[in-house]
């Protein structure tokens, strides 16, 4: 499988990553079956994080005896040296592991100080020093930290949303990481979900040398198709161009993308799903949002306080509550006209 080398890290890493988010949800033991096939089949780079559930330790069952063949990035949300410190070590228990090659902070919302003796950064530099971490990096949703973090010099990696729905900013950034030496890593490349044709996902970001995408695999036909395209490596044609072109059409703007910091919701509404309802109908199989479970949870939105908690944890800056309402006023028509009857 193509590697390339991950910034100043001078680690290298498969082109095709695996990001292990979603397979929290799949059972431990097809969870093993799947991670074993991905070392298999040349990918060597696998991240993860404390807060998704067991995802390190499906890694750990899963890649203890090959560690030393495999690349593991994992994160930490914690906000102060204590919380961060307690992360690694479970991190490491979980991964079953006595190092971690890329160490992030999860969804940094600055750039925290190194000098700070209490602070976060404090935990990852004693992790380091302690022979824990080989190499720092960070994650954000928010482009001026993650400009921040390229130019404070203190990362070695940035991982930050990258789609062929990038605007111009966001294209920026990967080539700032490239003159900054700094491995980028690609979250979301299908845009959490949104983007279903795999092929000109993937020749799209190929286009960029210094990004490495991970993409998030819970199902063995999944992690096949990127295995499939490895061995195809489709070229961005005018066919996938013009796939491209239509999802940008439509996609581009004030859409959620599904991250879910802005949760959670105090009167319970599942933002990150239903504020993208209107693209979930007409972009997978609409029968499992015709149900009365569904009808239920989209009608939570009913329940709005407009406190704004949501708005104002949004890092795309999305006016979240007036997008719920057209996202629910959308849902009614749709339920409507699949039911034959007015939405109740």
């Amino acid at each position: 499988m193509d590697k390339l080398r991950l910034g100043k890290t001078d680690l290298w890493v498969s082109r095709t990553a695996f990001g292990a988010l979603p397979l929290q949800r799949t059972p431990m033991d097809e969870a093993v079956r799947i991670l074993r096939a991905a070392y298999r089949g040349g990918i060597n780079f696998f991240d993860t994080a404390n807060s998704y559930s067991d995802s390190e330790e499906k890694i750990g069952r899963a890649l203890s005896e090959v560690r030393h063949e495999i690349v593991i990035a994992t994160k930490s949300g914690g906000k102060d040296k204590k919380t961060v410190a307690a992360h690694l070590d479970n991190s490491l228990r979980m991964l079953k592991t006595d190092y971690i090659d890329i160490y992030q902070f999860h969804n940094a919302p600055e750039v925290f100080s190194p000098d700070d003796p209490d602070g976060p950064f404090a935990a990852v530099l004693e992790g380091k020093k302690a022979g824990k971490i080989r190499h720092i990096g960070i994650t954000t949703h928010r482009i001026p930290v993650a400009k921040e973090a390229i130019r404070s010099g203190y990362f070695e990696t940035l991982q930050f949303p990258f789609s062929y729905l990038a605007t111009d900013a966001e294209v920026e950034l990967a080539r700032l990481c490239e003159e900054a030496d700094i491995g980028f890593i690609a979250m979301k490349g299908l845009a959490g979900g949104l983007l279903t044709n795999a092929a000109a996902c993937r020749a799209y970001i190929r286009q960029f040398p210094n990004v490495v995408p991970i993409w998030g695999i819970q199902h063995m036909s999944e992690l096949e198709e990127w295995l499939a395209l490895e061995e195809t490596e489709p070229v961005l044609t005018p066919e996938l161009q013009a796939v491209i072109d239509a999802d940008r059409k439509e996609l581009t703007g004030g859409f959620c993308r599904g991250c879910g910091y802005c949760m959670p919701c105090p009167v319970g509404i599942e933002i990150n799903f239903a504020a993208r309802m209107n693209r979930l109908l007409r972009r997978s199989p609409y029968q499992r949002y015709m149900t009365e479970a569904y009808y239920q949870k989209m009608h939570r939105i009913d329940n709005c306080l407009h406190c704004n908690q949501c708005s104002a944890k949004c890092p795309y800056g999305l006016d979240t509550p007036a997008l719920l309402q057209e996202m629910l006023a959308d849902y009614d028509r749709f339920y409507a006209e699949h039911h034959g009857e007015a939405a109740r």
